[in-house]
């Protein structure tokens, strides 16, 4: 793809600094300059979606009830929950 693009001075000024210090073309300088803007946004778009699954976790963390060793003693109160539903002894 064949790219013409306006640069005002001090964009023009900053890509000639960056030609002669890299020792690269324009392609390639564009190339790179583009590699890395699409790094930085997918970064900040996996950083984004990282912080909103955050905060709904934050939102749900506590609204549960139960008793607080009901991981440990599972079995116990499904017993006794059976034992009520179906009047098991």
């Amino acid at each position: 793809m064949r790219i013409n693009a306006r640069l005002e001075d001090s964009y023009e000024s900053k890509f000639l600094l960056v030609q002669q210090q890299e020792h690269k073309n324009r392609t390639d300088i564009l190339k790179e300059a583009l590699d890395e803007y699409f790094a930085r946004k997918l970064q900040a778009n996996e950083q984004a979606a990282w912080e909103k699954n955050q905060r709904i976790l934050k939102m749900l963390a506590g609204i549960g009830d139960g008793p607080e060793d009901l991981s440990s003693n599972y079995k116990e109160y499904l017993y006794k929950g059976l034992k009520e539903k179906h009047g098991l002894d």
